[in-house]
């Protein structure tokens, strides 16, 4: 591979928009070992939260595709390859990418659930504390 085909495909894949209309794709060897890619973001996908039982199933999946993103790169990275062969690893990386950030976006809904859950428990504790300073302890005023 030539230097200039190394950098073009280098650049590609650290191109904030590499993911825009890419498929995850159906099928990949992650770290030695077949895995149904597509299949597995869609099962997780489905669900509108990760169950507590499956969020390491999950997290291992996420960090297998980033060490295997790295493997993958680092073999661009190298140039012993062929073009060719550096195309095929680009496009593996960019769906890697893809299926990552599916995956990421799991995360994002009970984030903010739980910041939406901690600000209405501030506020309570706030509204209880102020009706207690105030003396309305129920409500309405406190007769002593």
């Amino acid at each position: 591979m030539q230097e200039y085909q190394r950098k073009q495909l280098l650049e590609r894949i650290d191109r904030e928009s590499s993911t825009l209309g890419v498929e995850i794709p159906d099928r990949i060897e992650v770290q030695g070992e077949a895995v149904e890619l597509q299949e597995f973001v869609f099962e997780v996908k489905r669900r509108e939260s990760v169950p507590p039982g499956e969020r390491d199933r999950v997290e291992q999946a996420k960090r297998n595709l980033r060490r295997e993103r790295l493997d993958r790169k680092s073999r661009i990275e190298d140039g012993e390859i062929s073009f060719e062969e550096g195309e095929q690893e680009a496009d593996a990386i960019i769906g890697i990418d893809r299926a990552l950030e599916a995956l990421e976006s799991l995360g994002t809904e009970s984030v903010e659930a739980e910041a939406e859950r901690q600000e209405a428990a501030d506020q309570k504790r706030w509204m209880d504390f102020l009706q207690q300073a105030l003396g309305h302890d129920d409500g309405g005023p406190q007769v002593r």
